[in-house]
C-alpha cells in the first residue's frame, strides 16, 4: 500500500512546528508517509504548492482555512492538529469533506493536574497561609484548611478537563459538584455550586453566552475560607464583581491562571490584592508537555491509516462557535 503524501503547515513556520513536534516525532512522521520536507504557509497552499497532500499536520499557528482554500488541496484527506480548539479551520475542512483531528484530550491533561494541585493544596489553607504567615506568632495559630478528607469541591462545566480533573481525584475521599455548562443539563445550579463548595474551579468553554455570569452575588456566596480557580477564560468572570468581593471577604482566595484581558491592564487590581493570586496562563501544555500532542496525533494517524477505530476526531457540534 503506497504511503500517504503529508506535509506540515503552519504559518509560524519552523519555530512552530519544532516547538511541539520532537526531531524524532518527526522522523516518525516521515517514516510513516510520503512525506514533503519543509513547513508551508498559507500563501504556499494557495499558490498551489499542497495541491498533492493527501495529510496535513501542524499545532498552534496554523492559518484559518476558507472553504476556498481547502479546495486549494483537493486530494486532502485528514488534518491533524497536535494543540486544541480548531474553530479557525475546520468548518473550512468540513465543507470539503476533509476530517479534522485534534488533541484537544491531550491538552486537556496539563490543565486538569495544574488544577489538582491547587485544589489540593487549597484545601490544606496553603494559600491563605502564604498570604499570612509572615512572624512567629503567626505560626501556632490553628490551622485554616480542612484538609481533603470528605470536603466538598465543585467544577464548573462538564468538558475534558473538568473529567480528567475527576479522575485523578478519584483516590482522595472528596464529594464533587459538577455543574455542566449548559443551563437545560444541570442538575445543580450555579448557586448551590458556589455555596456548597469550599474549591470552585471554572471550566466553562468559551461561548458568548457564558460572558460574565461569574458575578458578584455567586462570589460573595462562598463559604468561608473558600476558594475560586480560574484556569477557563477571563471573559466568564465579572472581575469588577470579583475584585470587590475580594476586597470585601479577605477569608476568600482567588487563584486566577486566565484573566481579561490577559494580562491584566497596568495598575489592575488584580495585582495587589493580597488574596489574588496570578499566574500568566500556564496550566496548558507547555515546553516538554507540548510533545504528548504530537504523540496523540501521530498514534490517531496511524489508527485511521489503519482503519482503526478513531478517538479525536473533532465534529462541528464539538466547535466552541457552534450553535448546537
Amino acid at each position: 500500500m503506497s504511503k500517504l503524501k503529508a506535509a506540515f503547515l503552519n504559518n509560524g513556520g519552523e519555530a512552530s512546528i519544532n516547538y511541539v513536534y520532537t526531531e524524532e516525532q518527526k522522523n516518525k512522521i516521515a517514516e510513516m508517509t510520503d512525506f514533503t520536507n519543509g513547513v508551508f504557509s498559507i500563501d504556499d497552499l494557495r499558490n498551489g504548492k499542497l495541491q498533492d497532500i493527501e495529510v496535513i499536520f501542524s499545532t498552534w499557528g496554523i492559518p484559518p482555512l476558507t472553504a476556498q482554500d481547502v479546495q486549494k488541496m483537493p486530494k486532502l484527506q485528514a488534518i491533524f492538529y497536535a494543540a486544541g480548539a480548531t474553530d479557525s479551520f475546520a468548518r473550512g475542512c468540513f465543507a470539503n469533506n476533509v476530517k479534522v483531528f485534534s488533541a484537544w484530550l491531550a491538552n486537556a491533561i496539563p490543565v486538569a493536574e495544574f488544577c489538582v494541585a491547587q485544589i489540593l493544596l487549597s484545601l490544606k489553607g496553603f494559600f491563605r497561609y502564604a498570604r499570612t504567615l509572615n512572624n512567629r506568632e503567626m505560626w501556632s495559630n490553628q490551622m485554616v484548611g480542612p484538609g481533603c478528607y470528605g470536603e466538598t469541591i465543585a467544577l464548573i462545566g462538564a468538558g475534558a478537563i473538568s473529567t480528567k480533573i475527576q479522575e485523578l481525584l478519584e483516590p482522595y475521599n472528596i464529594n464533587i459538584i459538577v455543574v455542566p455548562s449548559r443551563k437545560e443539563n444541570r442538575t445543580v445550579s450555579l448557586e448551590e455550586a458556589f455555596s456548597k463548595a469550599l474549591i470552585v474551579s471554572n471550566h466553562l468553554p468559551d461561548r458568548d453566552d457564558n460572558i460574565g455570569v461569574l458575578d458578584y452575588e455567586l462570589f460573595a456566596s462562598m463559604r468561608h475560607g473558600a476558594t475560586f480557580i480560574n484556569t477557563g477564560r477571563g471573559r466568564q468572570v465579572n472581575e469588577a464583581d470579583l475584585i470587590q468581593v475580594m476586597r470585601e471577604r479577605t477569608d476568600l482566595t482567588a487563584l486566577l491562571d486566565v484573566t481579561c484581558p490577559e494580562p491584566p491592564e497596568a495598575g489592575s487590581e488584580l495585582y495587589t490584592i493580597p488574596n489574588i493570586f496570578l499566574t500568566p496562563h500556564m496550566a496548558g501544555s507547555m515546553n516538554d508537555e507540548v510533545h504528548r500532542m504530537a504523540d496523540y496525533m501521530i498514534e490517531e494517524f496511524q489508527r485511521f491509516v489503519n482503519k482503526e477505530e478513531l478517538k479525536y476526531q473533532v465534529s462541528e457540534k464539538m466547535l466552541l462557535t457552534s450553535k448546537n
